[in-house]
């Protein structure tokens, strides 16, 4: 009787994909990072949040800080 365990089909799959990624990454081209002009808030108007929505980006307000 054998231990041997045979992956499962998607484990087989990912590390196949890990693989394939692997194979590609040195043909990928990464441009520089450039940062967005910024806006000069004198420039934003006319914007209105839902108050629900308000609420929701406020609560999750630590996960982007």
């Amino acid at each position: 009787m054998s231990n041997h365990i045979v992956p499962s089909e998607s484990e087989t799959g990912l590390a196949e994909l890990r693989g394939d990624c692997a194979r590609m990454a040195p043909h990928w081209v990464v441009p520089a990072k450039t940062a967005p002009p910024r806006v000069t808030p004198a420039l934003i108007h006319g914007v209105t949040v839902p108050p629900a929505s308000a609420r929701l980006i406020d609560a999750t307000a630590e996960y982007g800080d």
